[in-house]
């Protein structure tokens, strides 16, 4: 059960607060006291045990504050932007804010966050997040667009996640809403669009958000009245594409559609959510207290004076704008239960607030609207059983499968598996899917002849699962040698580490092609290898690399004298590809997959040489194969890029080039890449004696404005 108890009076709003009510309300260093910012030229401290100002300090008349001035905990000092760009720095003992630190940036900020464990983060209108101090070591740098010119910021929060902090902030452009992701700790910015379902005419109105280990739940109510959930993946499948996530209807109509004055929620607890705005169309504005575990409203407290439509909670204290006052309402929410959702829990309460005890109507076809108070038990059974009936075979299929995966055999298992896919996808359905993996892999461990393939194929092609989610299946599918889910793994899992990376691609470079015909492997990043290319071929490509650089300079002379004089022992080379191509498909999926350079080189160093010349033969050739079109890309479908392809071949030669330099097949092989790195370093000398050349050209490029209409000019190239 949750109440409201009796709020009391804060401080009057400031003179200068505009119409929007206040910036925000942030905490201190220090657990009862607040920095409140109105939206005009003030910052006032207050302590909320005492009920007094303890400092106040204003911008100069003509200049207005932009953003909530936060605490830097680390520090002690707050932190404000007042017009935009101008960023101050002060402490408990400054009086004036035109003689504090003043820093002005280069783009217009958004928002400055600071949480307990970390340094502030200052995001920028554009997107683009910076920390607070390397911000200040370089005040001016460029900052860099990240979304696009038409996107607006309406949101966002900041979290820290195990230690790592992660800021969330949503979007909105042309009615359509995007949530982006930014991971600190790994530097990666995840974009997801949020699809809204069939009310795809609501606006929406108000966001809050709580993280778990997996999921960033972003709760949004709607101007439809409803609030909606979003599950978005803290660690995304694959971080470089703009993933789509899907909202689920968690409250029906806790507040009428276009209230006038604005609506707020915020998360409380993992089963409560505080609500403002007016429950009906004809009501005064209300604070109340939803359980989102049972779909009731638990309390309500009418506010007979308006808000601003603003609502901020820290630890047990709600805080609003009733009327002209800034009013803190403590509250009180206890363990979720059946009982207190009810309204069974013998509780006291304030006067003024209302237990209330009504379910939602969970009958989406019919009008909307609340339960009656007095309804009889008869009815609130029925309604109960409804909502069971209507959660249960959800719960029930999961729990269905995993005891099937336990006992019965591997076909029996895959049909299992079929109908539990068909069914519509729960917002937990990540979840679900790596219990299920957990749960076969745990069988596989007890009964080694265990292995239902197909059903594990079956469940990476769901595009949910993650190497940290499942560490087993790719451990089980290297001791079953199984390449078709290894390369399926390759392409799906974002976190494989470099080591199970590494056994994936020894088993590849080992494996017969006998072994590999009956495979089914795909083959759509391998296309048209099979056409050998000449020696005269190559001559004239390499030629073409160099891009108009004259052979005949001294350095790159020498050079081509050095290859000419080497012995012709190995005959007639042609660049026909090395290997069959199912393995190559294989390989391409180990190039594709991502890793660390200084994790992944020690492991290199444990595969055989003949393996080591063979995979270098195979980069070489998909080198002369980018070569052979102006895009310097393969064909078919996500093939190796040209990057990837030179940063494994530094990979591999940074590893194993003692062991590679004495193998007699390998000489060939090593010639050639040391004539196209040769040719490389002799380019890019040329393109940097040219370089002064076209700064010149550009600093002329931009004078080009002060003259006339006409004019002739002459340009002297040394």
């Amino acid at each position: 059960m949750a109440a409201l108890e009796e709020g009391f009076t804060l401080s009057v709003v400031p003179l200068g607060a505009g119409p929007g009510g206040l910036l925000g309300v942030e905490q201190s260093n220090k657990t009862d006291q607040f920095l409140i910012t109105d939206s005009g030229r003030t910052v006032i401290l207050y302590k909320v045990s005492d009920q007094k100002p303890l400092g106040s300090w204003s911008v100069k008349q003509g200049q207005i504050i932009t953003c909530p001035a936060v605490c830097n905990f680390h520090t002690g000092e707050y932190i404000v932007v007042h017009d935009n760009k101008v960023l101050r720095l002060w402490n408990n003992e400054d009086v004036n804010l035109d003689k504090v630190f003043k820093a002005t940036l280069s783009a217009e900020v958004y928002r400055i966050h600071s949480i307990q464990g970390t340094e502030p983060v200052v995001l920028f209108k554009e997107g683009a997040v910076r920390g607070l101090e390397a911000l200040l070591a370089e005040p001016q740098q460029k900052i860099e667009s990240v979304i696009s010119a038409e996107e607006v910021i309406k949101w966002t929060k900041f979290f820290m996640v195990y230690r790592h902090p992660v800021l969330i902030f949503i979007t909105e452009k042309h009615g359509n809403y995007s949530a982006y992701v930014q991971m600190f700790n790994s530097h990666i910015l995840s974009k997801y669009t949020l699809l809204l379902g069939q009310e795809e005419k609501s606006v929406l109105q108000s966001f809050t958000a709580s993280v778990d280990r997996k999921f960033i739940s972003l709760m949004s109510l709607s101007s439809d009245g409803c609030i909606y959930e979003t599950l978005i993946p803290i660690h995304p499948s694959d971080p470089d594409k703009n993933q789509r996530v899907v909202r689920s209807l968690l409250l029906k109509t806790v507040v009428t559609g276009n209230a006038r004055n604005g609506v707020a929620l915020t998360i409380l607890d993992q089963d409560h959510i505080a609500v403002l705005g007016p429950p009906l169309p004809a009501s005064k504005e209300c604070l109340s207290i939803w359980n989102t575990k049972f779909q009731t409203v638990q309390t309500s407290k009418e506010l007979p004076q308006g808000t601003s439509g603003q609502l901020w909670y820290y630890g047990e204290n709600l805080f609003m704008l009733h009327g002209k006052f800034l009013t803190v309402i403590p509250y009180k929410c206890e363990v979720s239960s059946l009982a207190g959702a009810l309204g069974k829990l013998k509780h006291s309460q304030d006067p003024g607030t209302h237990a209330m005890s009504h379910f939602v109507n969970w009958e989406i076809s019919q009008e909307c609207g609340l339960g009656s108070q007095n309804s009889e038990p008869s009815k609130r059974t029925l309604r109960r059983r409804k909502i069971e009936a209507s959660v249960q075979p959800e719960v029930e299929a999961s729990k269905q499968l995993l005891s099937t995966i336990k006992k019965d055999s591997e076909k029996h298992i895959e049909v299992e598996l079929r109908k539990f896919l068909a069914i519509k996808r729960t917002p937990d359905f990540h979840t679900v899917i790596g219990d299920i993996v957990i749960g076969i892999l745990g069988r596989c461990k007890t009964e080694p002849s265990f292995y239902p393939r197909n059903s594990l194929m079956q469940l990476i092609q769901t595009h949910v699962l993650s190497y940290s989610l499942c560490p087993g299946l790719m451990e089980v599918a290297l001791e079953k040698m199984d390449v078709q889910m290894l390369q399926l793994c390759l392409q799906q899992f974002p976190d494989i580490p470099e080591a199970v990376t590494c056994a994936c691609l020894k088993i590849f470079l080992c494996i017969g092609d006998d072994s590999l015909q009956e495979i089914d492997v795909n083959m759509e990043s391998v296309s048209d290898y099979s056409d050998a290319v000449q020696d005269e071929q190559m001559e004239e490509q390499t030629e073409l690399l160099q891009n108009g650089f004259n052979p005949e300079d001294d350095n790159c002379n020498n050079c081509d004298k050095e290859f000419n004089e080497k012995p012709q022992d190995t005959g007639e080379e042609t660049t026909s590809c090395p290997v069959k191509p199912k393995k190559a498909a294989l390989l391409n999926a180990v190039l594709r997959s991502a890793y660390s350079e200084a994790f992944l080189l020690p492991h290199l160093k444990d595969i055989p040489a003949q393996h080591i010349t063979l995979f270098l033969q195979y980069l070489y050739f998909l080198y002369l194969k980018c070569s052979e079109n102006a895009t310097m890309t393969l064909p078919g479908t996500q093939p190796p890029t040209l990057n990837q392809i030179m940063d494994w071949i530094c990979l591999l030669l940074d590893a194993n080039f003692t062991v590679v330099v004495m193998i007699p097949e390998a000489k060939r092989l090593l010639l050639s890449l040391y004539k196209f790195v040769k040719s490389q370093i002799c380019i890019c000398s040329e393109l940097n004696k040219i370089e002064v050349s076209f700064r010149e050209l550009q600093k002329l490029n931009q004078e080009k404005n002060n003259r006339d209409l006409y004019s002739i000019e002459v340009l002297e190239l040394f």
